[in-house]
């Protein structure tokens, strides 16, 4: 159980997050009758469960790899991905909804460019994390390859 756990929930991650980063958020705003006011409510909304959900999938990760002793590499890529998310949730984030509170509220706001594409590189670096520790746990939970016979010439 824990070294199904320790594949499928960052496999779990990796998809929720490419579906949500890079494929809702910005087509929703492609959609008839989404205003930017609406969309931004829309995003913040799914944002905080993505949130909420890589938190709950990142505790359990980190569980299950305490348990399973995963290793070194291992445990520097959680390091990694728990550093990033950290970074998301108390720095990024806020910066982001101060600016969507302004917008929802009909007013001007201040561009937050920088903001969006640290949270696009933070997401990115997210998924090469992820796919990191899938490698790293595939590698490590799958029998070592028989040596082949070299045949003499």
């Amino acid at each position: 159980m824990v070294t199904a756990l320790r594949l499928l929930l960052p496999a779990f991650l990796l998809g929720a997050i490419v579906a949500i980063s890079f494929l809702e958020a910005p087509l929703k705003f492609l959609a008839p009758g989404i205003t930017i006011p609406l969309g931004l409510g829309i995003g913040r909304l799914v944002f905080t469960a993505l949130n909420v959900l890589a938190g709950a999938v990142l505790l359990v990760l980190t569980a299950v790899s305490i348990r399973a002793r995963a290793g070194r590499p291992s445990a520097l890529l959680l390091g990694g991905l728990w550093l990033v998310f950290l970074v998301e949730v108390i720095v990024i984030r806020p910066i982001l909804n101060r600016r969507s509170d302004l917008v929802i509220a009909g007013q001007e706001a201040p561009g937050t460019d920088g903001a969006h594409y640290a949270y696009i590189v933070a997401d990115v670096t997210m998924v090469v994390l992820l796919v990191a520790f899938l490698v790293v746990t595939v590698r490590a939970v799958l029998p070592p390859r028989a040596s082949s016979p070299t045949t003499g010439v």
